[in-house]
């Protein structure tokens, strides 16, 4: 050690800054595009875009049901996700950037802005949720040919 360094845990030793705590979901650096929330729901297995309600409005579908609809081209990117009610609930009280689904049961759907306010992470986290709880009422045939994960093996 150098004249002037003190060794960890001493006396004189730096201390790293203090960074305040954030909770997960209101960490952010910047918000999430169109391209990337069409491009993410896509990536789940079998997961497929329609357009039942018009040119505007992708529906993304697993085995013909509906986990996630937005309207890509909006100036305000939201999307419709499916939810357990209870966390449905939960979720808007926490977030307000999440409000009861537009359009659709209030009960079973959520729709979340996106707008920064939300991490990416927490938006992807809503979106296989919603996904996951798509597939996890299909037949079990169904979702062993999805290859889902939730299933005990």
């Amino acid at each position: 050690m150098g004249d002037g360094d003190a060794a960890p845990g001493c006396l004189g030793a730096s201390k790293p800054p203090k960074v305040p705590h954030v909770p997960k979901l209101l960490r952010n650096v910047r918000e999430m595009n169109p391209a990337e929330l069409r491009d993410y729901c896509l990536s789940f297995t079998g997961a497929e875009e329609t357009f039942p309600f018009g040119p505007e409005t992708s529906v993304f579908k697993v085995a013909g049901k509906m986990f996630a609809l937005s309207q890509l081209g909006a100036d305000s990117l939201r999307v419709s996700l499916k939810c357990e009610p209870a966390l449905a609930e939960a979720l808007r009280g926490a977030h307000a950037a999440v409000l009861p689904g537009y359009h659709l049961n209030k009960r079973h759907w959520n729709t979340v802005i996106i707008d920064g306010s939300l991490s990416d992470d927490a938006i992807s986290d809503m979106i296989e949720d919603s996904y996951d709880l798509v597939v996890s009422k299909l037949p079990r045939a169904r979702r062993r040919a999805l290859g889902w994960r939730g299933d005990p093996r």
